[in-house]
């Protein structure tokens, strides 16, 4: 067995959360931290986020499983933005938020003046790219950065091997990519060499664009954009999970999923996977390069578009676009979560989420064991009357289970036509 050895560190495993269903479930599954955002302040409006009554819930279940919560506040604030801010940061430190994740000087400074001994981390969305940024960020109290998503592995080792210790970094490793991976357009660097991060924008972006086909040099198509959008910068997904040792190497400290408007079951098995791949990566490097193809089977199991690595170990080329549809791969659909089970009849009773039949294949998801499953022999209603199928939206049946199973629990089942 070979461990891995040396002054390597353990990284954090970091989960969105939009809801307190899904905090919880993050940390059901395994998240060392979860961040989340209020109704105001944060980045993501459409997100169901917190109400201070479930953020103190949220926190106070965190901490009772030795999890910890970060609270986003990454606006670029205006002047409005800044009333009632020192109030919020004195309500989040009353309830013990772990730290707050900001971009803004100026919310910076509020922070710092209003609660001082809050710890400080810096959204991806300061566009850090260099060790200089990130020492200045350092000298302004903060204690962790996320960096841009646009840095190689190469450049993080170099930013990190210029660091104080007592400084993390912190990066993305699954989840949506856009054309601005950092909350900055490239396109004009891109198209004309005038770089739109040094003040020389072209604003291409503004420019009207057609399609050409190569055989028929001339003869300009128009690009239109439906009801559903335009699939013209629809990037892949990032998924990091077989390059778990290179993160390790250069130095980051905690990996970021993205998504805090996506679902408890989306987080639940994205968690889930990576959880399963660090732990065995820690416990024995052969273990965990011999489950690569285990690990990438299972980061497949729900809605997801295409993978890509970023820019990681090069700059992404036009195959890490996706130009002919911008839905997702469904492979397998949330059928219901488990809500009791009683070991001397081993009956499960349950939460339905998707349609599922008796004769239908289903997977259990286990917290910290590795999934399994199993065919519905028989379904019962809450009265104990026999049911073929359970149609409804959470409708409450009963099932044996050939294995014991914890309450909430995830379970799924693959598409027919996947």
């Amino acid at each position: 067995m070979k461990k891995v050895t040396g002054k390597k560190r353990k990284p954090e495993l970091l989960a969105p959360a939009g809801s307190l269903e899904v905090l919880k479930t993050a940390i059901d599954y395994g998240a060392d931290a979860v961040y989340i955002g209020g109704y105001e302040y944060g980045l993501r409006a459409k997100a169901k986020n917190f109400t201070m009554e479930e953020m103190a819930e949220g926190i106070t279940y965190a901490h009772k499983h030795q999890v910890k919560v970060y609270v986003t506040a990454n606006i670029i604030a205006h002047n409005q933005d800044l009333i009632g801010l020192d109030k919020y940061f004195k309500e989040l430190a009353a309830m013990g938020a772990d730290a707050v994740i900001v971009a803004d000087p100026g919310v910076l400074m509020v922070l710092k003046e209003t609660v001082p001994d809050m710890p400080v981390h810096l959204s991806t969305q300061a566009n850090n790219t260099n060790y200089k940024g990130v020492l200045f960020w350092y000298k302004q109290g903060v204690e962790r950065v996320v960096l841009a998503r646009e840095l190689s592995l190469k450049e993080i080792s170099e930013i990190r091997s210029k660091l104080p210790l007592d400084l993390t970094l912190e990066a993305f490793v699954h989840g949506a990519m856009c054309i601005s991976y950092s909350g900055r357009c490239l396109l004009s660097n891109y198209m004309t060499g005038r770089d739109a991060n040094k003040g020389d924008c072209a604003q291409a972006c503004r420019w009207r664009y057609y399609l050409v086909e190569e055989t028929r040099p001339g003869e300009y198509m128009p690009v239109y954009e439906n009801e559903r959008g335009t699939f013209i910068y629809n990037s892949k997904d990032l998924c990091m999970i077989d390059a778990i040792p290179q993160l390790i190497q250069a130095g980051i400290d905690s990996f970021k999923i993205e998504g805090r408007m996506k679902t408890a079951f989306y987080v639940g098995s994205v968690v889930k996977a990576y959880r399963e791949a660090i732990d065995d990566y820690f416990e024995d490097e052969n273990l965990y390069h011999s489950k690569i193809n285990y690990y990438l089977e299972e980061v497949t199991k729900f809605s997801h578009r295409d993978y890509t690595k970023g820019f990681y170990f090069e700059k992404p080329s036009g195959s890490e676009q996706i130009y002919s549809h911008s839905s997702y791969i469904r492979g397998y659909s949330f059928a219901g979560r488990v809500m009791d089970y009683d070991p001397e009849s081993q009956v499960a009773t349950i939460e339905q989420r998707t349609k599922f039949s008796v004769g239908e294949e289903i997977e259990f998801m286990p917290f910290s064991s590795p999934s399994f499953a199993q065919r519905i022999s028989q379904l019962w209603d809450q009265e104990g009357n026999e049911i073929h199928s359970a149609p409804h939206p959470k409708q409450i049946v009963k099932m044996k289970v050939i294995k014991p199973v914890e309450k909430n629990i995830l379970i799924r089942k693959k598409e027919e036509d996947f």
